[in-house]
């Protein structure tokens, strides 16, 4: 009955075109993730007060479901493509922010001292030693970054009357239609696992292997 539903589905195009949207609408979303999570987590590693004050902050953001974030992005932007966006950013947006801090703190400070005398100063330090040191974790933080991300998009498209996996999802429920509930959440979990087996897991290894991380 699932492989059925999916079928006429793709059939008459709703999954297609809900795959299309759920998608585009995370990788700018996940975009804008990128931009302030890094400046963000830049800033938290380079600083302790900030790390201590607005780093807790964004710790406590983090726990809330991607869901608790909904209400208050119809209210303040109503039943548009900016409160998805806005869910999607909220949701992922300190995951990334503290891998990049974290990464920063890991970073062994002989590298540091060794770069200051050869003349590396400013953001030059950030840029050629602190990043490509860090790297390894703030990975782990992207990937993270994605989930999140991914929770956010299907979570606020269900209370969207748009085109995407999340408003089939809700059709499914509000039609008792547990074959296309089934089939839309098999779909959601195949796309998160493609994107992490041949996207991430693919940088991950490439960067434990320039890094000499790889183990056997």
């Amino acid at each position: 009955m699932v492989f059925d539903r999916l079928s006429e589905l793709i059939a008459d195009h709703s999954l297609p075109v809900a795959i299309a949207c759920s998608l585009k609408r995370l990788c700018l979303g996940y975009l804008i993730t990128l931009a302030v999570g890094f400046v963000t987590g830049i800033l938290l590693g380079w600083s302790n007060w900030l790390r201590d004050s607005i780093g807790t902050l964004l710790m406590g953001f983090q726990s809330l479901p991607s869901v608790a974030w909904v209400p208050l992005a119809t209210i303040w932007f109503g039943l548009s493509e900016t409160a998805i966006y806005f869910v999607i950013v909220m949701s992922s947006v300190g995951a990334v922010a503290m891998a990049v801090s974290d990464g920063i703190h890991g970073v062994n400070p002989l590298y540091v001292h060794a770069a200051r005398t050869m003349g590396v100063r400013g953001f030059g330090m950030v840029r050629r030693v602190v990043l490509p040191a860090a790297f390894p974790s703030i990975i782990t933080g992207l990937k993270l970054g994605w989930t999140f991300g991914w929770h956010g998009v299907v979570a606020a498209e269900m209370m969207q009357a748009l085109p995407g996996l999340g408003f089939l999802l809700y059709m499914g429920r509000e039609l008792a239609d547990m074959s296309q509930v089934l089939g839309i959440m098999f779909v959601v979990i195949a796309i998160g696992f493609l994107v992490e087996r041949l996207f991430f897991a693919t940088i991950e290894r490439r960067i434990r292997e320039r890094w000499g991380l790889k183990t056997k």
